[in-house]
């Protein structure tokens, strides 16, 4: 054998292992046999062993296989390494199931579909240029073509595979795999390949290898975005590697992966991608607060004298109006600090955008470039910022003051990122949640506008999703919700909501000239205080007289209320108006000491009374107003203000605030004969209002600053309303 390479019967029957039964069972045979690296040419004495099972003949010289035919047993055949150069060259085994030709000199392959039971077959390290034969190979589950001179994919279209190997071709693209449904593992390394296009139908893809080919670009692996099942990914040796931040972006488009590069993704990277390239509402509303707060240290520090500094007892009262681009906020936002100009003022937001038709620069917007918007940043200008729609907006602290210095609260409107950002600052505005409840009405009017895009309008409407999750994950986000599919009925809604803050509907009920602002908590005597106005009611401007109309955005006059704020202001006013400004301004700096709070401070104290009928929801509670809640309609938003439908009506927050104080054993204080004070909860820090969870509590008053309570009859005099006691000024530092 060692001469001529022929296999003799001696070294065959030296050589076979496995004894076994066949036939009736009284016959015994050897089942397999094993001759790697013998050296052999000639094996035709193997037409003998009829019986084989298994047959292993690695590394020889055999160029013949023809004595396979007699072997109709046979299961695993072994011939790799050899000189075989003709296909499968013998009659077919039945039973044949694992096949191993690599490393041979095979140039074609021929058509195997009498090799019907084939499911392993390995035909690497050879010379073929394409794939055929294999259509009626029902079985093959395992099929290996490395190292071969194949060019394209084809012919597997009906193969139920689940491994498949094309590692070392000439592959540019990758096609004919769309039917392989059930393929899991798949190596197409070095190759030439440019793009993963072609992969998006294996969705039970687990391994992919595409290690040394050509693709460049990150966002190659959309296309295999949606392939949940994808655990390890091998991307070593392409170019795309050299991009900045590659492994975190391919984390970040493929959350899924387990395995990058042979090397574990580890959660740390998980989150760190997310972060970098598609970060929570929260995170980059904390990032913003971060890097205003660090411009304003860097400015020189000025201390404030208005009410817009922290307090724990009453902090300065804003009103932030919150939904969808185009759901009426900015309008309804003019119309009440119009209509409600004794309490409210409204805060103008900057933005990089350009003006729409009808707005105006410096009552709708300040329309700034997006260079100043940058300076105004590292200027420490702004309490709050936020990106939509790849432009910039943000709230100044000039803007807040400048209302605040008139004595009122201010009225803001902004998107969802702004509501995050701003609860990040020490303000605690009541938010207000205006959503669509009819999907289709509000597209409608999204395009009747005329003012977006249909990728603007297609976002808008996706959003709304967005605001509904937000408030159903987050109980007590908002303070109140108001469908705004009508806008008229929206505002209605809105005013009576407003006043109930402000406990104008109690006050109007007992005597009408209470609900001044001059009249309450101003310290003076009833016959020191100067007549004023009454109160604007629901639907009136500022007289009960006059009826409700909708707002006009062309009507100039109508929104510029901020005329009518400087005309209070002239020196033309009489001593007796001048003198209520002043006091409107007093009540302010009270507030900040601690004393009596005004009627703008009502928007963060829990009322004892219940809601009007009209605002009630019966079938809400304490303990399912958020989880239990549905809508009746498509869109359905559980959370504060209970189920949405068309005539869906906000929840009672201060009503519900009220009840938890009383499950507690705290009762409502009432108020002292003699004092100035509204019937308000007795303590702050126990009776906060529902929402106020989901931000730290203020940090105490420093020692310094004094707080005096509410005199009683038999106290001594109040002290001077301007006299502040400072620490250092620290405690009315801003931040």
């Amino acid at each position: 054998m060692e001469k001529n390479g022929v296999l003799t019967a001696e070294v065959v029957s030296s050589c076979v292992s496995n004894l076994g039964r066949v036939g009736t069972g009284l016959q015994h045979f050897y089942h397999h046999l094993s001759l790697p690296s013998q050296d052999l040419s000639d094996i035709s004495v193997l037409s003998n062993y009829i019986h084989l099972h298994k047959l292993e003949l690695p590394h020889n010289k055999i160029k013949d296989l023809s004595c396979v035919s007699h072997m109709p047993y046979l299961v695993i055949l072994d011939a790799s390494h050899n000189e075989i150069s003709s296909f499968f060259g013998f009659e077919p085994p039945k039973n044949l199931k694992e096949v191993n030709f690599s490393h041979n000199r095979m140039t074609k392959m021929k058509d195997l579909s009498a090799y019907s039971s084939l499911s392993h077959l390995d035909l690497g390290y050879n010379s073929l240029s394409d794939i055929s034969g294999l259509d009626q190979c029902c079985r093959l589950s395992q099929l290996s073509l490395e190292h071969n001179k194949i060019w394209r994919i084809s012919g597997l279209d009906s193969l139920p595979l689940t491994h498949l190997c094309l590692r070392g071709n000439q592959l540019q693209r990758i096609e004919g795999l769309e039917n392989l449904k059930s393929l899991q593992v798949l190596d197409l390394s070095l190759n030439r390949i440019t793009s993963l296009s072609g992969l998006q139908n294996l969705h039970l893809l687990g391994s992919l290898n595409l290690e040394k080919n050509l693709i460049c670009e990150i966002q190659e692996c959309k296309h295999i975005h949606d392939l949940f099942l994808l655990r390890d990914l091998n991307l070593l040796g392409n170019p795309v590697q050299e991009q900045p931040d590659y492994r975190l972006a391919v984390i970040f488009l493929l959350q899924h992966l387990t395995v990058l590069d042979q090397e574990k993704v580890t959660v740390e990277e998980k989150v760190s991608s997310v972060n970098k390239y598609d970060p929570p509402l929260d995170v980059v509303a904390a990032r913003n607060h971060m890097t205003h707060l660090v411009y304003q240290l860097m400015q020189p520090q000025v201390l404030y004298d208005s009410s817009t500094m922290p307090s724990a007892d009453s902090p300065y009262p804003m009103l932030v109006l919150t939904g969808p681009q185009g759901c009426g906020k900015r309008e309804l936002a003019h119309r009440l600090c119009q209509e409600l100009s004794d309490y409210f003022a409204y805060g103008t937001s900057n933005t990089t955008r350009g003006p729409y038709p009808g707005e105006e620069d410096g009552i709708d917007y300040h329309f700034v470039s997006e260079e100043e918007f940058q300076n105004m940043i590292q200027m420490g200008k702004f309490m709050q910022t936020m990106q939509y729609g790849g432009h910039s907006y943000g709230l100044t602290r000039d803007a807040i003051e400048d209302v605040a210095r008139e004595g009122l609260a201010c009225c803001v409107h902004m998107e969802l990122e702004g509501v995050f950002s701003l609860k990040n600052s020490y303000f605690e505005p009541r938010y207000i949640l205006l959503i669509p409840i009819q999907a289709d009405k509000y597209l409608g009017h999204l395009k009747s506008r005329g003012l977006y895009t249909p990728a603007q309008i297609d976002t808008a409407v996706s959003r709304i999703e967005l605001y509904a999750s937000t408030n159903k994950q987050r109980p007590g986000f908002f303070d109140n919700i108001i469908p705004c599919d009508d806008w008229e009925e929206a505002y209605q809604t809105l005013m009576q909501v407003v006043k109930e803050y402000l406990l104008l509907e109690e006050q109007e009920e007992g005597e009408n000239n209470r609900g001044s602002p001059d009249n309450i908590s101003t310290g003076l005597e009833p016959e020191e205080k100067p007549p004023s106005p009454p109160l604007p009611r629901s639907g009136s401007g500022t007289h009960a007289s006059q009826p409700a109309t909708a707002l006009d955005p062309s009507d100039l006059s109508y929104r510029n209320y901020f005329t009518k704020i400087q005309a209070e202001l002239s020196p033309q006013k009489s001593p007796t108006e001048l003198a209520s400004i002043r006091r409107r301004e007093q009540l302010v700096r009270e507030a900040i000491v601690g004393k009596s709070p005004g009627v703008y401070s009502q928007l963060f104290k829990s009322s004892a009374q219940a809601a009007p009928s009209s605002l009630q929801n019966p079938d809400i509670s304490e303990e399912n107003s958020s989880d239990e809640s549905c809508a009746s309609s498509p869109l359905t938003v559980p959370g504060s203000a209970g189920g949405l439908s068309a005539s869906v009506e906000p929840l009672d927050m201060s009503a519900l605030g009220h009840t938890l104080g009383t499950l507690q054993g705290q009762t409502p204080e009432a108020p002292q004969p003699g004092s100035d004070q509204l019937p308000v909860a007795a303590s702050p820090s126990s009776d906060r209002r529902p929402g106020s969870n989901v931000k730290p509590i203020l940090p105490p008053i420093p020692t310094g600053r004094k707080t005096p309570a509410s005199p009683s009859p038999a106290a001594s005099p109040r002290p001077s309303p301007n006299k502040v006691v400072r620490d250092g000024g620290d405690a009315e530092r801003e931040g």
